[in-house]
Formats: structure tokens, C-alpha cells, sequence
């Protein structure tokens, strides 16, 4: 089976990349935007047209939360212009897509963990574009897969682990909001989940118009993230647990998006590991490499 994975070089795809080796009987062919414009549609097609794929795995996206509120044409461009053509071309060839959304999709007003089927309300343009992507995917009839992620991080690129254990070396007091509420993800643990599900390719029906979320497990805020990255890391900096308004951002943050998993858990047959067990192998692994 060839599978073609975009946006290899963010954090998900880096990942993906490391466990495909455990994976002889498929062929991955990975991109990025030097390989692949996918806001080009006659890249697009020539790249489909020269190639054999039966399944997409799609890690492109536009994911600078605070910039998309000045740069929304961009953000659109990546996050709904790229899934249609990626979509088109799945339809046309009989591609299967599987698709990395967001927690941003909802407007954190619940205090239960967010179901699949649960009404969307994006408070930010970040959330708009990606749950216009999911939208446009939808209706395109390809057979799609659609993931759910919240607050990922990884020992690749630059995510929230690395800037506090970066400013943690360097300060010492940090101010971290503690009302916002979610659950972090391991991206590694993400790639594991993604690789059982095209495992499952033809099993189970997974690719028949489904969404499923994931996170680990458990639930936390960014101060309690912190701080544990912050112990972890043994660092010696006090973090302060502040309020939102006292840290005010251009987009505006969900108060609560703990995804329910309770779907991809039954449908897969898989544990989720518990978010500070993940946190630990990550950071275990940024200081031994």
C-alpha cells in the first residue's frame, strides 16, 4: 500500500516517519512543501498523476493560533483550500484520507468531555479554517477519516515542552494561565494510534466517513502542564498559575477541551497512556539527544 504523508516535517510527521520503519509491508511516501504544494492545484495533480496512493495522510496545516488573526487568507489557503484539493484528488482516484483536526473546533463552554457529534463553534480564525477544512472533506464523498487532537507536542519542532523547559532555564518565575482546561498530547502516541488505524484499513470500516478524537489520557491546565515540565526537567523556576485576562492573546483559547476517546478506544481496541507518562518519554528523550 503506498501512503502518502503531508506535512512531514511538522511534529506528527516526524513521528510517523520513526515508527514507519516498523511497518515493512507499506511504502510512505512523505512531503512537505518543497516535495508538494498543496495550495497549488496543478502540483497537486501532476503529483497525483505521477504517483500511485492509496491512502493520504494528511499533517499539513496552518497552526499558528495567534497569527491566523492577521494572517486568515494563509491560514485558509492551508487548512481548507489544501484539504479540497487533497480531497478532490481522493475522490477522483479512489484515495483514502485520513485528516488531523483540532480541539479548536468548539468554543470550550462544556465541562464534559467533547463527543464527536457534539455541535462545533470555533472561537478563533485557527478553529474556523481547520473546521471548514473538516467541512470541505465531508462534502467532497471521499472516504475520510477525521482525528481530533488537543494541545500536541513532541521532540520535534517547537511546541509549548519545549519553550518552558527553554524558559525555565532562563527565568526564574514563569506566569502560566490555570483556566484553561484540556489534555496534552504525545504526537509519538498520536503516529502510533494513526499507523493501528491503517493497519485496520480494510477491517473495520474505519475510512467510511468517520471522526474519532484523541488525546492521552487525563485532564489538566497549562499551569499544571507546566509544572510538570518544569519538575520533569528539574528545573529550578517557580510557576505562577494566572488567570487568562492577565495574559491576553489575539486568538481566543477554548476554556475547556477535553476530547471524549471514548470511540477510537472501542473501535481500535487500544489503552491511551496517561498524559504525564507520555510527558516523561518526551522529555527523557529531549535530554538524551
Amino acid at each position: 500500500m503506498n501512503i502518502l504523508v503531508t506535512g512531514s516535517n511538522g511534529q506528527l510527521g516526524n513521528e510517523i516517519k520513526v515508527i514507519s520503519e516498523n511497518y515493512a509491508g507499506f511504502n510512505f511516501i512523505f512531503t512537505d512543501i518543497q516535495e508538494l504544494d498543496l495550495t497549488s492545484s496543478t502540483k497537486v495533480e501532476t503529483f497525483f498523476n505521477q504517483h500511485s496512493i492509496d491512502l493520504i495522510i494528511n499533517c499539513a496545516a496552518y497552526t499558528s493560533v495567534d497569527l491566523a488573526e492577521t494572517e486568515k487568507a494563509l491560514a485558509e489557503l492551508i487548512n481548507v483550500e489544501a484539504v479540497h484539493l487533497l480531497a478532490k484528488m481522493s475522490v477522483a482516484k479512489n484515495i483514502k484520507m485520513l485528516h488531523i483536526s483540532t480541539d479548536y473546533v468548539f468554543d470550550g463552554t462544556h465541562y464534559r468531555p467533547y463527543k464527536e457529534d457534539e455541535m462545533t463553534s470555533p472561537n478563533s480564525v485557527y478553529g474556523r479554517t481547520k473546521l471548514q477544512g473538516e467541512l470541505v472533506l465531508k462534502a467532497s464523498g471521499a472516504d475520510y477519516v477525521i482525528i481530533r487532537t488537543s494541545w500536541l507536542y513532541s521532540a520535534f519542532g517547537n511546541n509549548f515542552v519545549k519553550t518552558i523547559i527553554r524558559l525555565s532555564k532562563e527565568r526564574e518565575e514563569l506566569n502560566v494561565v490555570a483556566d484553561q482546561i484540556g489534555t496534552p498530547t504525545y504526537a509519538a502516541d498520536l503516529a502510533e494510534v494513526i499507523l493501528k488505524i491503517v493497519e485496520n484499513f480494510d477491517k473495520t470500516g474505519a475510512f467510511k466517513k468517520n471522526i474519532y478524537h484523541y488525546s492521552n489520557q487525563g485532564v489538566c491546565s497549562w499551569y499544571d502542564f507546566a509544572a510538570e515540565i518544569v519538575e520533569l526537567s528539574k528545573n529550578n523556576c517557580k510557576i505562577n498559575a494566572i488567570e487568562t485576562h492577565r495574559y491576553p492573546t489575539p486568538a481566543k483559547r477554548p476554556f475547556f477541551s477535553v476530547l471524549c476517546k471514548d470511540k477510537i478506544k472501542k473501535t481500535f481496541d487500544i489503552e491511551i497512556p496517561y498524559w504525564r507518562n507520555s510527558l516523561k518519554k518526551c522529555i527523557l528523550l529531549l535530554e538524551t539527544n
